[in-house]
This record gives structure tokens, sequence and C-alpha cells, in this order.
């Protein structure tokens, strides 16, 4: 069968670009190909940085002939039934169609459509220009003098030439022919433009490839990162060096060469003093190059650095390297002097003594002063969140407050979320934003902070991704749980939240950060209370602003009649108020935490009180809810079934390790055979009551065992007594497998009940005392899990 070679040969396209175009080419170019009526067995994608190229093997010759029946109206329909019939089947006049006749509906018209096959070489000649003209770029251009034309050609960047052949192995394949704004398509394409420039005449993908190759082309992206790579670790290795390898940089610095040639530059060793994340960026960044370490070195860098050039210099490359050497010099001159003048004093010292008191700040250390300077500055978070100041006093608390349930110091939780910000102004992280937080940690060591200090200024935007690791020191647990749970707190009060496939805040990804680094830090910690306890911390921060704080975040979140009253942060976070606030409610847990009525009053009036908990729980409600989501994404990626995570969480589900151990407790437990016969007496017991409580059949409010009449309900009676009481008593110790172990001794009795027992016997008081012993199985199990949502 015939093979089509398709070649866009234009000037250079930016690497970010070309494996998107060239999968955007064949998806467009395959599905088009199809819709006519081709087949194919294989295609392929090839890029580099002058040409998007195709390789279609096993194309059909010819689109199949097509011949069908297309049903019209009654001959007795009104005219613009027969006219929406006409264009339907595209005839000019109903004189075009034929008359059926049915014994039951009369005569009606039927259109007889024939399509004979077309040859692949039309089809594709017809289909490439519509392609080129409406091509997806993100951005495209149109040159020379037909762009002053309307609805010229537009392309990434000047499309040069078009080849396109098509034919089978066997036989010389043929031109498919076609022009699109003066460039015509032929069989010919052009090499390197330095070593390669005459044209080059190809027939099919083969030659096409070997062709190119001798002219000092590489066409596959794949194989070009392999060159280079490959040539620099060797490089590398050959001038007693490790390679610092960069999968990002090797994808890119593929697209920017047909013909990779490695070589090696240099710069003074006096800028090894500049932090090597520093070194690293700087010449990724302005050169596209790798940088290098010393053999068995962890961290420090060598002055050497790797860069791809795309041609084979007459000196073997000396001049590139020299060339591109000068350029990381001036760079690194700059990183240099970003670097020492972070440590150095700001020269509006006078100007920050009032937010270096507000934080507790001590303006003779840098990163203090940096952090005096962004909440002087005012620099804005969000317009309805408040400045940066703020947000970072809003953490401060929170972190303050988380520190104890995960393990940390409180002092230093504060001051490392007090800090954790204060890189933002830094001249490094201007330079770089991607270095906020590892220059923070650099810093903050430095002028002698707490190694965990440190460490939790980097580490609080962890985790980043899937793959990036979660924080485990407890300061930095504590201070990136706080960052992240007031973004979404924050965020849902404002009604900002993802919708679809949009997350500009990247609230998901936030979530599942809170997600990880709980249940990998084993922490136990109801969310719940974590998100009250974020409220507090807002509500504090904006009662201290006075004026103007009653439209922002939390504040305009709740009820006006709350918003306005001071005093609403010194209720909520009062000592043991927010472990209650869930559990008892709001109004129990302020007379709790107050000694007499006058105390409450001082804050709330029992009304007020009232008010507050009616506008904090759906909303606790509501973000509890965004967190089950993505508990349900990470559980499932790790491999957990999805049933058994449907019948353990519920709405009021807060603590998230509590979840994950159920889920484990009971995947076990179904796994053997106690388990799978349990579950299905309990979903049979569930299914029996649920069908009669739709049917509003009565149903006894407690179990008496006057109306027994046989055995087996006895013996399940005391079965369920015995296992509901036990079960309890594991769960209140967090034992879940000991609570399903309890609930196990319900398998025989259960089955032994619907063996012996008719539940719906004919006597009304029988019934129901029967249906109330299957709520007690459905309430005994219900403790761990609902089993009606089990599979199985």
């Amino acid at each position: 069968m015939p093979d089509l070679l398709l070649e866009l040969r234009s000037e250079e396209i930016p690497a970010r670009m070309q494996r998107k175009a060239a999968g955007d080419l064949k998806k467009v170019l395959t599905d088009g190909l199809v819709e006519a009526g081709l087949t194919y067995e294989a295609a392929r994608e090839y890029w580099t940085p002058r040409r998007l190229t195709l390789d279609i093997r096993g194309l059909t010759a010819r689109s199949k002939d097509i011949s069908e029946e297309i049903k019209g109206p009654s001959t007795t329909a009104p005219e613009q039934a027969v006219q929406g019939f006409l264009r339907k089947a595209g005839l000019s006049s109903i004189a075009e169609a034929h008359v059926h006749s049915d014994p039951k509906k009369g005569d009606f018209y039927v259109a007889h459509i024939s399509k004979p096959g077309r040859a692949a070489e039309e089809i594709i000649a017809e289909l490439v220009p519509g392609i080129i003209r409406n091509f997806p770029w993100p951005k495209s251009m149109r040159w020379g003098p037909a762009s002053a034309k309307p609805g010229s050609l537009r392309w990434v960047r000047p499309l040069q030439s078009i080849l396109c052949t098509f034919g089978p192995e066997t036989e010389e394949p043929m031109v498919v022919d076609f022009e699109i704004d003066g460039i015509r398509s032929g069989n010919i394409t052009y090499g390197h433009r330095f070593h390669a420039p005459d044209a080059i005449t190809v027939r099919r993908f083969d030659d096409y490839v070997s062709k190119l190759e001798a002219a000092k082309v590489v066409l596959d992206a794949d194989r070009r990162k392999e060159i280079i790579l490959a040539d620099a670790r060797n490089l590398a290795f050959a001038n007693g060096l490790d390679l610092v390898e960069d999968d990002g940089l090797l994808e890119e610095v593929s697209g920017l060469v047909e013909w990779p040639v490695v070589l090696m530059g240099e710069f003074e060793e006096a800028f090894l003093a500049i932090p090597a994340e520093v070194i690293r960026l700087t010449i990724r960044a302005n050169q596209k190059c790798f940088v290098t370490r010393p053999q068995g070195a962890a961290e420090d860098l060598s002055n050497r650095f790797i860069l791809t050039a795309n041609i084979e210099a007459k000196d073997g490359g000396k001049e590139i390297a020299h060339g591109n050497g000068k350029v990381v010099r001036a760079r690194l001159s700059d990183a240099l002097y970003f670097w020492t003048t972070d440590q150095g004093d700001l020269p509006d010292l006078g100007e920050l003594k009032a937010s270096a008191e507000k934080f507790g700040l001590d303006l003779k250390k840098p990163l203090d002063q940096r952090m005096a300077r962004l909440d002087h500055l005012g620099v804005t978070f969000h317009a309805k969140l408040g400045t940066q100041g703020e947000r970072v006093e809003r953490i401060a608390r929170l972190a303050e407050e988380l520190a104890p349930i995960v393990g940390a110091d409180p002092t230093l939780a504060r001051r490392a979320a007090v800090l954790a910000k204060a890189d933002l102004t830094t001249e490094v992280v201007g330079e770089f934003p991607e270095l906020q937080g590892a220059m923070g940690r650099k810093y903050a060591l430095l002028q002698g902070e707490h190694p965990s200090v440190a460490a939790a200024i980097e580490e609080h935007y962890k985790p980043q991704g899937p793959s990036d690791r979660v924080a485990s020191d407890p300061v930095s647990v504590a201070v990136a749980l706080a960052d992240k749970l007031d973004m979404l707190v924050g965020f849902w009060a404002i009604d900002e939240k993802p919708t679809g496939s949009k997350d500009p805040y990247a609230l998901r990804r936030a979530a599942l950060g809170v997600v990880r680094i709980i249940l990998e830090n084993r922490i136990t910690l109801s969310l719940g209370v974590a998100i009250a306890a974020a409220v507090s911390s807002a509500l504090a921060t904006y009662e201290r602003l006075g004026d103007g704080a009653e439209s922002r975040g939390v504040v305009a979140m709740l009820d006006s009649r709350i918003r306005d009253h001071k005093g609403a942060s010194q209720l909520l976070s009062e000592a043991g108020l927010i472990s209650r606030l869930l559990k008892g409610g709001l109004a129990k847990a302020s007379s709790e935490a107050f000694g007499s009525a006058d105390q409450e009053r001082e804050f709330f009036d029992g009304q007020r009180v009232m008010e507050l908990e009616a506008s904090l729980s759906p909303f606790i409600a509501d973000l509890l809810a965004f967190f089950h989501d993505r508990l349900k994404v990470y559980l499932r990626d790790q491999g957990a079934r999805h049933d058994l995570i449907d019948a353990v969480i519920t709405p009021q589900s807060d603590d998230l390790l509590q979840i994950v151990r159920r889920v484990e407790a009971l995947g076990s437990f179904l796994d053997t055979e106690d388990g799978k016969n349990l579950l299905a007496g309990a979903k049979r017991a569930a299914n029996i009551l649920a069908a009669e409580e739709k049917k509003k059949t009565a149903v006894a409010k407690t179990v008496e065992p006057a109306p027994f009449r046989e055995g087996a309900e006895k013996s399940l009676f005391a079965a369920v007594n015995q296992a509901e009481k036990q079960a309890g008593e594991a769960i209140q110790n967090e034992d879940f497998s000991g609570a399903l172990l309890a609930l196990s001794v319900l398998r025989e009795p259960v089955d032994s009940f619907f063996e012996h027992v008719l539940v719906n016997d004919e006597d009304q008081a029988v019934r129901a005392n029967r249906l109330a012993l299957l709520a007690r199985i459905r309430a005994a199990t219900g403790q761990v899990a609902d089993f009606s949502k089990i599979a199985g």
C-alpha cells in the first residue's frame, strides 16, 4: 500500500512549539484522511527547528464508492419540509428524488445518493492547503509582499517549501501537486543551512532521512537528545567532571539544533561563591547551557559548562565556546551583584520600623529587613484578600496554632511563617522567581536562623506537584499547612473556586498538598477544626485593620451582624474552643470556654453565637467536600478501590488519616471469607430495609426480644449487641481492623437469620421488629463503612 511523506519547512520554529505542532499536524491530517474515507496503517511525526514532517504508512490509494438512500417526507408534505429534504440530500429539485410506497404510510420521497471514490492524492491535495491555512499556532505571522493582501498565509515563521510525495514502495512515488500563496509542493527539500544549503531531491521517507543525515540534519528529536546527552556526559567525564543533567533543558536544546555539536566553556572560579542554584539558573536561562560539578560532588559546581552548537566550526568550536563564556561571565557578574546586595542593608531602613515592630523583626538582619519592606510596600496578594503582609500575618497566627498538633515548636513555627515570604523582595528572586523559598533558606542560614526555620522557608511551598516530596520537619509542616489552608479558606470565602478545567490559583494543587502532607507524615488532624482556625486567623488580622476590612475574605463571607462585631476572632481562638467547634456547636463551645454568662456576653450574645456558627458550618462543609475529592484522587492513584473510599467517606469525615486507615482495614477484611460473607449479608439487610423504608413500611424504633419467634432472631440480636459494643470500643481506640473483626461474628447469625426467618411477616408488629433488627445490622456495620456502597 502507498506511503505519504509530507514536510513543511520554514524559518526557525520556537523550540517550545515544535513537539505540539508536529502532533497537531499528525492529528488534523490523519483525521481528515479518515473522514474522507481513507485508512492507514501507521503515522509518525518528526520535527526540527526548521521543519515539521509526517510519515504515514499503508494509506489506501482510493476511497470507497458510496451508495446510500436518504428517506424524505411524504409526497403530500408541505413545501417547507420538502425543501429541507432537498438541502439535506444535496438535490437541486424534487424531480431528482424517487417516490417509494408504503402500505401504511403512503408515498414518500427517497434520494438515492451515489458518490464515486476519489484518489488519495486528490484528497491530500485538497486537505493539506486548508490545514496549512488554519494551523493552530499559538502565534503566527505574515511576511513578504503578499502579507499586504487580505487573507494572506500566516505561519509561525515564513514558510519556505513544501515536500509532499505519495506512492508504494515498489514504484516511483508521485508528487502530490498543490499550491498555497505561491509555494508549490514538490519533492525537494534542503539540508543544514550552513553545511548543506543546496536542494535535495527525495522519493520517500527512508531516503529522505538518509539524505538529510548526509546534509547534517538529524530528523528525530529523540535521537538528537540522545546525541547531546551522551556527548555531554563523555565530554564532562573526559575533563574529570560530572554533567548536571536537566531533562527540561535537554528537551529545549534539542529543539534549537538540527546538527548537535557539544562543546565546553568556562568562567572564572570566583563566581563559584554564588549559590549553585543561581549559577545553574543564570547559565540555563540565558545561554541554554548545562553546568557540571567535580566528580563525586553532591552540591558544588565546577567552573565549566556544556553548550550545544548547531555547526561544526573549522576551529573545533573554540570561538563559539569563548563567545558563550563571555556572555556567561557577564550574566554571572549580575548574579554576584544580586547575591551580595541581598546580604546588605536596605537604603530605606528608617521607613520600616512600624512593620518591623508589628512582626517582631530585627532590622539588623537582612532577611528581616526584606520582610519589613514587603509589608511596608503594601504589595497586593489579591484585591479581596489584602496585602502580602496581611497574608503573612494570617499564616503566622495559623502556623502557631497548628504547631502543637504537628509536633512543632510554636515560636519557631511563627518565626518561619513570618520570614516565609521575605525573599520575594530580594534581588535574586526578582531575577529568578523560581528560586523563591530556596533563596530564603540560604539567607536565613546566613543570618543565623534555626535550621528548622530556614528549612520551612523553602519547604512550605512543597509539594509543587505529584512527584515533589512533602515537607517532613514539623516546623515546615506547620507553615506549609498554614500557607495552603489560608489560600483555600481565602479564595473559598471570596467564591473564587476552581470550575471545570480552570484553576487559576492552583487551589486543587494546594488541597492535594494538604492531603499529602497529612497522610505522608501520618498526622491526626481534624480538617474542620483547621479550617475554623484559618477563619479565626483571618478574622483576627482583619479586626486589627479596623475600617475598610469589612469587604475582605472571610469577613465579607460572614453575616453582616457578625462581621461588624469586634472580638469575633478572640472568641474563636480562645483556648479549647476550636477543638469543640464542630463537635458541640459554637454556642456550647463558647459557654465552656468562658466562666460566666457575663464574660460570654462581652463577645457575643446567644443570637450572635448561633449566627456565626450558621455562617461557618456550610462554608466548612463545602471546603471539606473539596478536600474529599482531592483525597479520592490521591487514594485512587495509590491503588485504593473507589467503592471502599466512597463507603468510608461521609460529608462529616474530616480526619484524613482515619479515613485511610478505615479503607486499608476494610480492604484487608473484605479479602477474607468472613469479610465477603458479612458484606453479602449486610448488603442484603440494607437492601431489604431500604426497600421497605421507601414503601413507608413501619420500622420499630428499638428491637424488642418479646416478639421473637425463631431461634435465629434471638441469636442475631445477641450477636448484634455484642458486635456493636466491641466494634464501638475498637473504633474509639482507632483500631479499625479490630472493629471489623468484632463485626465478623455477625457472619453466621446473619446467614442463619435470612435462611430461617421471613422478614415480611404477616404480623405487623413482628415485621416492624425484624426490620428494626436489620436496621441494627446496618448501624453496627455503618460504624466502619457504608456496606451498601461496596461492590460485590
